[in-house]
């Protein structure tokens, strides 16, 4: 693992127990949980929370009160052939939201690599004792600029189940415009009125012209900060942006916004995701600059 190019200096990692430290240039600017406690009914996953700019500004939420199973920055897939990895309610075609017990849990099973500037782990997708997806996650943390570091995420699953499954979400089960699951990052609400993020991609603006369609990078922007996502590889970018900025501020990469995502027995599904965390209000040219060469690293 290398800092990316033209960057002041690589990201450093420390940890105790299950908690893991994240660093640009000395400064602590996430903490991964990849040994998270969680209440009874809720599934089990690692996640990223508090994710801070290098100026102190912390970009991330965890279990808000309008959506408790959001958790700062994870890997949430709400239906693997019928089991919830993301929390909240199922939706059952033809039936819509429905309570069932059907969570499963994502469990840390060992580090590949911990080097000064990121990590290598492989997690365990389980429901009752047995493991459907096997997981290789990679996480670093890259300085960019004086103000801009990037979070560099890729995750690759494969099915070790000895069946052949199916990615879902709640789209695909008869809700439309609902295709979340996949990478997904739950950001902070602003001001006594939670006033609403900007959001913006290249050629768009706004949440009815980004969500559900696909884009190179798409940049959230709120009062004194900026995340810039860019899919990193072509299956990422092919991929619908799911946006919400007024009911509240979060963005995943969908894996399966129109139609099941397929996963035969011994197959895999990589995605990668490079976050651009600024300080400050960028505008378009500015984000643009900076998610290009985020994604070139």
């Amino acid at each position: 693992m290398t800092a990316a190019s033209g960057a002041s200096g690589a990201g450093t990692l420390s940890g105790v127990g299950g908690n893991t430290v994240l660093r640009c240039d000395g400064r602590p600017v996430a903490r991964y949980v990849h040994r998270p406690r969680v209440p009874a009914g809720f599934p089990s996953r690692p996640y990223l929370h508090p994710v801070r700019t290098l100026g102190g500004v912390t970009v991330t939420e965890l279990r808000p009160p309008d959506h408790v199973h959001h958790l700062g920055v994870s890997m949430a897939v709400p239906d693997v052939s019928g089991v919830n990895f993301w929390g909240g309610r199922t939706y059952v075609r033809d039936r819509g939201p429905v309570a069932l017990d059907n969570h499963g849990a994502q469990e840390h099973t060992g580090w590949l690599l911990r080097d000064p500037d990121g990590c290598v782990e492989e997690l365990s997708w389980t429901r009752a004792g047995r493991e459907l997806l096997r997981e290789r996650r990679t996480i670093s943390a890259l300085a960019l600029s004086g103000d801009a570091w990037v979070l560099d995420f890729t995750s690759a699953l494969t099915n070790v189940s000895g069946a052949d499954l199916s990615i879902g979400s709640p789209a695909t089960n008869g809700r439309p415009g609902a295709g979340y699951g996949g990478f997904f990052w739950r950001a902070p609400k602003e001001g006594v009125a939670g006033t609403a993020p900007d959001v913006f991609t290249e050629d768009g603006t706004g949440e009815d012209a980004i969500h559900g369609h696909t884009a190179g990078w798409l940049a959230l922007a709120g009062r004194d900060w900026t995340l810039i996502f860019g899919g990193a590889n072509g299956d990422t970018r092919d991929d619908p942006w799911f946006v919400r900025t007024t009911e509240y501020p979060g963005v995943g990469s969908s894996l399966a916004w129109r139609q099941r995502l397929p996963l035969p027995a011994g197959g895999s599904v990589a995605r990668r995701i490079v976050t651009v965390v600024a300080d400050g209000r960028l505008d378009r040219p500015a984000a643009a600059a900076l998610v290009r060469k985020a994604v070139a690293a």
